[in-house]
C-alpha cells in the first residue's frame, strides 16, 4: 500500500511537507502543492482511511512528546499527565521526535490517530504543530510559547527563579558567580539565563563571559563544562547550573578538581529532581512543580475537547529549596 512517506519521495519533499501539502496547509507554496498532489495521483496514494475515521471520533488517546524519556524531570511530568488520562479514561503514549518527519510523533500528529498532545521537545517545528492543532486535537507546548486558537502554553516562571538562584548566592556573599547553561535554542534556558542576569545587575555584580559556558542539560553536559570552567586561574566561588542533572555532573568534575561543596564552591541547581536531596552534600535548587504542570496540560486538554473555554497562557510559581551544597562566603 502507498504512504506518505512513498509520496514524499516521489515529489522530492520531506514528509511533513507532502503531509501539509495534502491537508492544503497555506504554509506550502502552490507549487510545491502541486507537486506532491501530482505525486499522490501517480501513485493513487489515499488517506489512511483509520486516521480519516478519527476525524470524526475519539481515539481517547493522548499524546505525550517529550525530548528525552529518560531523564529524571520527565519521569514526575510524566506521572502527573498519566494521573489525569488514567482517572478520566483515556490512554497516555509517551514518544519523542527521534527520526524526525518518520518519527511516531509526527505520524501520529499527521494523520490525526490522538485527541490531543503535550510537546516539550524543541525538535517539533513550531508552523508544523500550528498546523496541526485543531478543534479535536488541542496541543500543549511546555517549552515555548506559541500564538494559535488551539495551542495552550505552560510554563514555570523561569526569569525568577534564575534570579532567585543567583540572589540567594549573592546575599551569602558569592560576587563570583559561574552560570551553566542548557542548549541556547532552549526557551527555557534563555528565561533562567535572564533572570540570572537580572541579579548581576541589580546587585552590580559583573557578568563574566568566561564563566558562563553551555552543558546541554545532560550530566555529561555539566561534567565538562564544569572542567572547563575550573580551568580558569581565578575560578568563581559558586555555580548556578540551569537544571540539577548537569549539576549532578558539576559535583563529580568538582570533587576530581580535589575541591569541596560547599567549602571550595557552592553550588545550586534547578527543578529539585527526586535525587538532589539524597546525593551529598544534599542540593540546593529551584523547585518546579513538575507533576503539577503534568496535571494541568492533561487536564487544559480534557477542558478543551470538552468545550470548555481555556486560558492559553499559563505560568506556575517556583521556590528556592535551600540544602547544603551552598554557605556563606
Amino acid at each position: 500500500m502507498t504512504t506518505i512517506k512513498d509520496v514524499a519521495l516521489r515529489a522530492g519533499v520531506a514528509v511533513s511537507t507532502a503531509s501539509y501539502a495534502l491537508s492544503g496547509s497555506s504554509k506550502i507554496s502552490r507549487t510545491t502543492r502541486e507537486k506532491v498532489q501530482q505525486a499522490a495521483k501517480e501513485l493513487n496514494y489515499q488517506k489512511n482511511g483509520f486516521a480519516m475515521d478519527l476525524k470524526r471520533r475519539s481515539s481517547k488517546t493522548i499524546l505525550l512528546i517529550l525530548k528525552d524519556l529518560s531523564g529524571p524531570y520527565y519521569s514526575e511530568l510524566i506521572r502527573g499527565v498519566q494521573a489525569v488520562t488514567i482517572s478520566n479514561g483515556f490512554d497516555l503514549i509517551a514518544c519523542s521526535s527521534v527520526g524526525g518527519s518518520d518519527s511516531t510523533a509526527y505520524k501520529f500528529l499527521t494523520e490525526r490517530r490522538v485527541d490531543g498532545a503535550i510537546v516539550l521537545d524543541k525538535n517539533i517545528e513550531t508552523d508544523f504543530l500550528r498546523d496541526t492543532a485543531r478543534e479535536g486535537c488541542p496541543i500543549v507546548c511546555l517549552d515555548r510559547i506559541i500564538d494559535s486558537d488551539f495551542i495552550m502554553n505552560i510554563s514555570a516562571d523561569n526569569i525568577q527563579g534564575g534570579f532567585l538562584a543567583a540572589e540567594h548566592l549573592i546575599q551569602l556573599g558569592h560576587r563570583d558567580i559561574g552560570w551553566i547553561g542548557g542548549p541556547v535554542t532552549s526557551f527555557n534556558n534563555q528565561l533562567r539565563k535572564q533572570g540570572f542576569l537580572n541579579a548581576l545587575k541589580l546587585y552590580d555584580i559583573q557578568e563574566r563571559q568566561k564563566w558562563m559556558l553551555v552543558g546541554n542539560f545532560t550530566q555529561e553536559g555539566g561534567y565538562h563544562a564544569t572542567k572547563l570552567l575550573l580551568m580558569n586561574e581565578h575560578r568563581p566561588t559558586a555555580i548556578f547550573y540551569a537544571n540539577d542533572e548537569m549539576a549532578l555532573g558539576g559535583y563529580k568534575a568538582i570533587r576530581e578538581k580535589g575541591l569541596s561543596i560547599p567549602a571550595d564552591l557552592s553550588v545550586i541547581g534547578f527543578d529539585d529532581i527526586h535525587v538532589a536531596e539524597y546525593i551529598h552534600p544534599a542540593l540546593t535548587t529551584i523547585r518546579q512543580p513538575k507533576f503539577e504542570i503534568g496535571t494541568m496540560a492533561a487536564h487544559l486538554i480534557l477542558q478543551a475537547l470538552s468545550g470548555e473555554y481555556v486560558k492559553r497562557k499559563h505560568e506556575l510559581s517556583i521556590e528556592l529549596i535551600a540544602r547544603d551544597s551552598t554557605i556563606r562566603r
